[in-house]
């Protein structure tokens, strides 16, 4: 099972999937200023050290520079959070988790149509 990671370590790990799962860490330090990310060098390397002791990340060296490459997938980690969620709050019962998002109007008449064509789809109907 994927373990979870903090929020600070999953700001990070994003900035890699949408760079196609590899980034140097100069590229990683631009994103984070880019978005107003004032983290220190220090807190940064930390957070990249327990990924990779984490398995989510590996390091490569190019030259003096550290390239880190996402070891899990995004699509990878949000089902086994997904998994997580559902089983800690709703133990497992997908149709009580459908249900509140269905009754607190968080699920719109749209999406249900996205969701109904989708499982359509993979069905093959």
């Amino acid at each position: 099972m994927i373990q979870q990671i903090s929020e600070s370590e999953l700001v990070l790990m994003k900035i890699i999937w949408n760079n196609g799962g590899t980034a140097l860490y100069s590229h990683i330090m631009e994103e984070l200023e880019r978005d107003s990310n004032e983290w220190k060098k220090n807190t940064v390397l930390t957070l990249l050290s327990r990924l990779v002791e984490k398995g989510f990340l590996r390091t490569a060296k190019i030259g003096r520079r550290n390239e880190y490459k996402a070891v899990v997938a995004e699509s990878e980690y949000q089902a086994a959070q997904t998994q997580n969620f559902l089983d800690r709050v709703y133990g497992g019962n997908v149709r009580g988790l459908v249900s509140t998002l269905l009754q607190q109007d968080i699920l719109s008449e749209e999406e249900m149509k996205e969701i109904e064509a989708f499982w359509k789809k993979k069905k093959g109907v």
